[in-house]
């Protein structure tokens, strides 16, 4: 039932009566959409019901569960014959504004571990992506000297990366937000202490954000934050390092903090640096992970997880998925399906941020993000 139905249905129900109403929609809330029950009057003893004085034309003003309580004044007769389908009208675009209210989300995407994926600058350019992790840095901590790993990209040892900032600028230009990912499958990182977290944000603020060094690996640019897809090593000090990131935002440019948790509740790394309430976005990874997972037309796991997440952690939240069946093991969903099936779900929820993609190598060979990005 679109909207202008469910006007037209509210319409129906109530012309016939008295010349002010005030009135319940009643709606049941199935996977896809909202369904009209009924329309049923509101008690006159409830103390917000306006005085016979107040005039209202078509007012809402509570959301209650699944209830919106609204107040409607009729048209002139004479105005209502010149254009009959006025108060239907008027309902279906304030009422409904609030019935189904649908968050608009992005796509954020990870690049940097395919050299066949395109440059930076080519990835922002597709104008498919709000925002980039530049994948990864995968040594750091405990004392080891860090390094980053770009794959078939470029080559840090021999200071062949800095010329990312080019492509960093270019995306940042066109309002891309393009943060580092710290982690990954693969790798050796982990914390040892409180000031091991410390030491490690200092080195991330001094060669990839807002601070100075003689070595950036990235050039000169500054990013726009760091994410943070830890998968293994030490599960202790994340939220050491959550708030001494954060500390810089204090020096005038906010570093933004993002996250890529696996989807069973809470992430067995990052649960605890989640609870800070510091991380801006969080990219679920909803695949991999078969008790919360989309499997064979079956979307009940992924959205109870989903509703999990958005009810526990204060973050928009993103569904990370892979961008084809073979970016990961499991947890793939046909476009099709995201589209019809979960997107109209999820993107009811306030906490809603959009679609993490697995990446932009297996983008470019399914087109996913193509597929999707209009009802993102």
């Amino acid at each position: 039932m679109n909207q202008r139905q469910v006007g037209r249905t509210i319409g129906d129900d109530i012309l016939s009566s008295a010349d002010s109403y005030h009135y319940f929609i009643i709606l049941k809330e199935n996977e896809t959409k909202m369904e009209l029950l009924k329309v049923e009057p509101r008690p006159k003893s409830e103390p917000e019901k306006p005085s016979p004085s107040d005039e209202y034309t078509d007012l809402c003003i509570a959301w209650e569960s699944s209830r919106v309580s609204c107040w409607l004044e009729r048209q002139p007769p004479a105005r209502m014959a010149r254009t009959p389908q006025s108060t239907p009208l008027l309902i279906s675009l304030s009422v409904l504004a609030l019935l189904q209210t649908s968050y608009a989300g992005g796509i954020a995407i990870y690049w940097g571990q395919n050299g066949n994926e395109g440059t930076l600058t080519q990835t922002c350019n597709t104008g498919k992506y709000s925002y980039v992790n530049i994948a990864f840095l995968n040594k750091f901590g405990n004392g080891q000297t860090p390094e980053i790993n770009l794959a078939g990209h470029c080559n840090p040892a021999s200071n062949g990366c800095t010329s990312v900032s080019t492509g960093i600028r270019n995306c940042q230009n066109r309002g891309i937000k393009v943060m580092l990912s710290i982690g990954g499958g693969v790798g050796s990182y982990s914390l040892s202490s409180s000031n091991d977290a410390q030491n490690v944000a200092n080195y991330l603020w001094n060669n990839f954000l807002g601070g100075q060094s003689s070595s950036r690996p990235l050039g000169d640019a500054v990013l726009d934050g760091i994410d943070f897809d830890i998968e293994l090593g030490s599960t202790l000090h994340w939220d050491d390092l959550a708030r001494a990131l954060s500390g810089f935002s204090k020096r005038g440019r906010k570093v933004y903090l993002t996250a890529a948790p696996q989807c069973p509740f809470p992430d067995k790394f990052l649960g605890t640096a989640l609870n800070t309430g510091l991380f801006d976005y969080v990219w679920v990874q909803f695949y991999n992970n078969a008790p919360c997972q989309y499997s064979s037309g079956n979307t009940n796991n992924l959205l109870n997880s989903w509703n999990r997440w958005t009810s526990s952690i204060n973050s928009r939240i993103f569904m990370g998925l892979p961008a084809s069946s073979a970016a990961a093991g499991s947890g793939f969903i046909p476009a099709n399906v995201l589209t019809s099936q979960i997107l109209p779900v999820i993107k009811r929820s306030a906490k809603y941020g959009g679609v993490m993609l697995w990446s932009k190598y297996y983008d470019d060979q399914s087109g996913y993000s193509s597929s999707i990005k209009s009802s993102v």
